[in-house]
Protein backbone atom coordinates (compact mmCIF):
# COMPACT_ATOMS: atom_id res chain seq x y z
CA UNK A 1 0.00 0.00 0.00
CA UNK A 2 1.28 3.20 -1.22
CA UNK A 3 2.23 6.17 1.70
CA UNK A 4 -0.69 8.53 1.84
CA UNK A 5 0.65 12.27 0.38
CA UNK A 6 1.43 15.16 2.53
CA UNK A 7 0.42 18.22 1.97
CA UNK A 8 1.17 21.30 3.93
CA UNK A 9 -1.58 24.04 3.44
CA UNK A 10 0.38 26.76 4.25
CA UNK A 11 1.86 30.11 1.78
CA UNK A 12 4.55 30.43 3.97
CA UNK A 13 8.22 29.82 2.21
CA UNK A 14 9.77 29.31 5.86
CA UNK A 15 7.30 26.72 6.62
CA UNK A 16 7.87 24.98 3.40
CA UNK A 17 11.67 25.03 4.21
CA UNK A 18 11.45 23.45 7.43
CA UNK A 19 9.42 20.61 6.76
CA UNK A 20 11.52 19.83 3.59
CA UNK A 21 14.49 19.26 6.07
CA UNK A 22 12.68 15.86 6.67
CA UNK A 23 13.79 14.67 3.49
CA UNK A 24 9.77 13.50 2.88
CA UNK A 25 8.18 14.31 -0.43
CA UNK A 26 5.39 17.04 0.34
CA UNK A 27 3.40 18.76 -1.93
CA UNK A 28 2.03 22.42 -0.76
CA UNK A 29 -1.46 24.59 -0.87
CA UNK A 30 -2.30 27.64 -0.44
CA UNK A 31 -5.47 28.15 2.15
CA UNK A 32 -7.37 31.35 2.78
CA UNK A 33 -9.32 31.23 5.99
CA UNK A 34 -9.83 34.68 8.67
CA UNK A 35 -7.30 33.47 11.50
CA UNK A 36 -9.45 35.45 13.94
CA UNK A 37 -8.39 35.40 17.77
CA UNK A 38 -11.22 34.31 20.53
CA UNK A 39 -10.50 36.34 22.82
CA UNK A 40 -12.55 34.19 25.64
CA UNK A 41 -9.75 31.19 24.49
CA UNK A 42 -6.30 30.85 25.44
CA UNK A 43 -3.36 31.19 23.27
CA UNK A 44 -2.79 28.04 23.06
CA UNK A 45 -6.48 27.21 21.88
CA UNK A 46 -6.52 29.89 18.95
CA UNK A 47 -3.42 29.24 17.31
CA UNK A 48 -4.49 25.00 16.81
CA UNK A 49 -8.37 26.15 16.36
CA UNK A 50 -6.79 28.58 13.76
CA UNK A 51 -4.47 25.50 12.48
CA UNK A 52 -7.28 23.34 12.28
CA UNK A 53 -9.65 25.68 10.44
CA UNK A 54 -6.36 25.72 7.73
CA UNK A 55 -6.42 22.20 7.50
CA UNK A 56 -10.31 21.43 6.90
CA UNK A 57 -9.93 24.44 4.46
CA UNK A 58 -7.53 22.47 2.65
CA UNK A 59 -9.17 19.39 2.76
CA UNK A 60 -12.29 20.99 1.00
CA UNK A 61 -10.36 21.81 -1.65
CA UNK A 62 -8.76 18.66 -2.21
CA UNK A 63 -10.35 16.40 -5.32
CA UNK A 64 -12.06 12.96 -3.77
CA UNK A 65 -9.07 10.82 -5.02
CA UNK A 66 -6.71 13.03 -2.39
CA UNK A 67 -8.88 12.97 0.48
CA UNK A 68 -6.54 10.05 2.43
CA UNK A 69 -3.63 12.66 1.99
CA UNK A 70 -2.20 13.79 5.11
CA UNK A 71 -3.06 17.77 5.95
CA UNK A 72 -0.47 19.89 7.74
CA UNK A 73 -1.51 23.28 8.82
CA UNK A 74 0.15 25.59 11.02
CA UNK A 75 -0.59 29.27 12.96
CA UNK A 76 2.05 31.15 14.94
CA UNK A 77 1.56 34.24 17.51
CA UNK A 78 4.18 36.27 19.33
CA UNK A 79 3.06 37.18 23.20
CA UNK A 80 4.18 39.31 25.45
CA UNK A 81 2.38 39.10 28.84
CA UNK A 82 -1.40 38.81 27.46
CA UNK A 83 -0.71 40.81 24.35
CA UNK A 84 -0.64 39.04 21.43
CA UNK A 85 1.29 40.12 18.37
CA UNK A 86 0.26 38.83 15.31
CA UNK A 87 1.31 40.19 11.34
CA UNK A 88 1.65 43.92 11.30
CA UNK A 89 -0.03 46.21 9.37
CA UNK A 90 2.50 47.88 7.84
CA UNK A 91 5.61 50.00 9.32
CA UNK A 92 4.30 51.65 12.14
CA UNK A 93 2.47 48.74 13.52
CA UNK A 94 6.22 46.69 13.61
CA UNK A 95 8.56 49.44 14.64
CA UNK A 96 5.86 49.78 17.81
CA UNK A 97 5.68 45.76 17.93
CA UNK A 98 9.64 45.36 17.76
CA UNK A 99 10.28 48.34 20.18
CA UNK A 100 7.99 46.56 22.51
CA UNK A 101 9.65 43.52 22.53
CA UNK A 102 13.24 44.87 23.00
CA UNK A 103 15.22 43.72 26.50
CA UNK A 104 12.71 41.39 27.88
CA UNK A 105 11.38 38.08 26.84
CA UNK A 106 8.18 37.05 25.02
CA UNK A 107 6.55 33.78 23.59
CA UNK A 108 6.10 32.28 20.01
CA UNK A 109 3.27 29.95 20.00
CA UNK A 110 2.53 27.69 17.18
CA UNK A 111 -0.61 25.87 16.65
CA UNK A 112 -0.23 22.68 14.25
CA UNK A 113 -2.50 20.27 13.08
CA UNK A 114 -2.23 16.72 11.40
CA UNK A 115 -5.68 16.03 9.68
CA UNK A 116 -6.23 12.57 7.58
CA UNK A 117 -9.49 10.92 6.89
CA UNK A 118 -11.27 11.19 10.13
CA UNK A 119 -8.24 11.15 12.35
CA UNK A 120 -6.96 14.97 13.80
CA UNK A 121 -3.69 15.94 15.83
CA UNK A 122 -3.49 18.97 16.96
CA UNK A 123 -0.48 20.49 19.17
CA UNK A 124 1.06 23.62 20.51
CA UNK A 125 4.46 24.69 20.86
CA UNK A 126 5.94 27.36 23.09
CA UNK A 127 9.30 28.89 22.82
CA UNK A 128 10.73 31.48 24.84
CA UNK A 129 12.87 34.19 23.20
CA UNK A 130 15.38 37.69 24.68
CA UNK A 131 16.54 40.26 22.69
CA UNK A 132 19.29 42.29 23.38
CA UNK A 133 18.15 45.84 22.73
CA UNK A 134 17.95 47.39 19.87
CA UNK A 135 17.50 51.14 18.84
CA UNK A 136 15.13 53.32 17.21
CA UNK A 137 17.73 53.41 13.91
CA UNK A 138 18.51 49.37 14.13
CA UNK A 139 14.89 48.37 13.86
CA UNK A 140 13.86 51.02 11.26
CA UNK A 141 16.88 49.42 9.15
CA UNK A 142 15.43 46.21 9.90
CA UNK A 143 12.02 46.81 8.40
CA UNK A 144 13.42 48.26 5.75
CA UNK A 145 15.80 45.48 4.41
CA UNK A 146 13.94 42.91 5.67
CA UNK A 147 10.35 44.08 5.28
CA UNK A 148 8.66 41.31 8.19
CA UNK A 149 4.91 42.14 7.56
CA UNK A 150 4.37 38.53 6.77
CA UNK A 151 5.65 37.22 9.96
CA UNK A 152 4.11 37.16 13.64
CA UNK A 153 5.31 39.82 15.98
CA UNK A 154 6.98 41.87 13.00
CA UNK A 155 10.37 39.65 13.05
CA UNK A 156 12.31 36.72 11.62
CA UNK A 157 14.57 35.20 14.04
CA UNK A 158 16.20 33.63 10.93
CA UNK A 159 16.75 37.02 9.39
CA UNK A 160 20.47 38.28 9.35
CA UNK A 161 19.99 41.57 11.15
CA UNK A 162 17.86 40.24 13.83
CA UNK A 163 19.39 37.23 14.19
CA UNK A 164 22.61 39.58 15.62
CA UNK A 165 20.22 40.74 19.09
CA UNK A 166 18.64 37.45 19.86
CA UNK A 167 20.14 37.40 23.42
CA UNK A 168 18.43 34.18 24.47
CA UNK A 169 16.20 31.26 23.05
CA UNK A 170 13.91 28.72 25.37
CA UNK A 171 12.71 25.77 23.57
CA UNK A 172 12.63 24.90 19.68
CA UNK A 173 14.44 27.37 17.26
CA UNK A 174 11.88 26.13 14.47
CA UNK A 175 8.81 26.88 15.98
CA UNK A 176 10.16 30.98 16.26
CA UNK A 177 10.38 30.21 12.47
CA UNK A 178 6.78 28.64 12.17
CA UNK A 179 6.50 25.22 12.86
CA UNK A 180 8.59 22.87 15.52
CA UNK A 181 9.71 20.50 13.77
CA UNK A 182 10.85 17.94 16.63
CA UNK A 183 7.36 18.15 17.70
CA UNK A 184 5.61 18.04 14.00
CA UNK A 185 7.43 14.33 13.08
CA UNK A 186 6.71 13.23 16.26
CA UNK A 187 3.69 13.43 15.47
CA UNK A 188 3.69 12.22 11.63
CA UNK A 189 4.89 8.74 12.82
CA UNK A 190 1.78 7.76 13.84
CA UNK A 191 0.20 9.28 10.51
CA UNK A 192 3.10 7.46 7.86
Amino acid sequence: MAKPTLILASQSPRRRDILSLTLLLFETMAVETPEVLDPLRSIEENVTRIALEKAEAALLLLPDKEKKSIILAADTVVAKGNRIYGKPAGFDEAFDMLKSLQNRSHRVYTGFVLLCCKKIYTECATTTVEFDPMSDNEIKRYLMSEKPYDKAGSYGIQDPLMACHVRRIEGCYYNVVGLPLSRVCKALKTFL
